[in-house]
């Protein structure tokens, strides 16, 4: 079975470290990348680490995934909040898909508040920083074993 996952991360993120470091940190996306490289190779896994600000790119990597991979771990950026098209992409994938959000997205602005993502994901995880990425990896392993045993 494959242990390929992709991690897949929407608009604004490319920034992640200079945009307000107040909400998201002062972690680049090369530091949360090469964390999630790093815990992959301890839990036996395969990462491919994708960012686009084009929704039409997330959803070609997630049409990708459905040939080459066993889960997704997502952040979707502010996609989250509006795209029915990312939604409808997931959909098509059979592997578990984790929903990853640096910030609690539940204590900001209130349309914020509701995430396309969610109505698929198996697991959401929101407001634990970058870290956010760790855990929704480690779930994603404990999925994969679990489906192998």
């Amino acid at each position: 079975m494959s242990r390929l996952v992709y991690v897949l991360n929407g608009p604004n993120l490319n920034l992640l470290g200079k945009r307000q470091p107040h909400i998201y940190g002062h972690e680049t996306l090369a530091d949360v990348e090469r964390d999630c490289r790093a815990l992959a190779n301890e839990l036996g896994l395969e990462i491919r680490f994708h960012q686009s600000n084009r929704e039409y790119e997330l959803i070609d990597w997630i049409h990708e995934a459905r040939d080459a991979a066993a889960g997704i771990v997502m952040n979707p950026a502010a996609f989250t909040h509006t795209s029915v098209a990312i939604l409808d992409a997931l959909n098509t994938f059979e592997g578990p898909v984790i929903e990853v959000h640096i910030s609690n997205v539940h204590k900001r602005e209130a349309f914020r508040h509701h995430s396309f993502v969610s109505q698929r994901a198996d697991g959401v995880i929101a407001g634990l920083g970058t870290q956010g990425y760790l855990l929704g990896l480690r779930r994603l392993a404990r999925l994969l074993d679990e489906k192998k045993g």
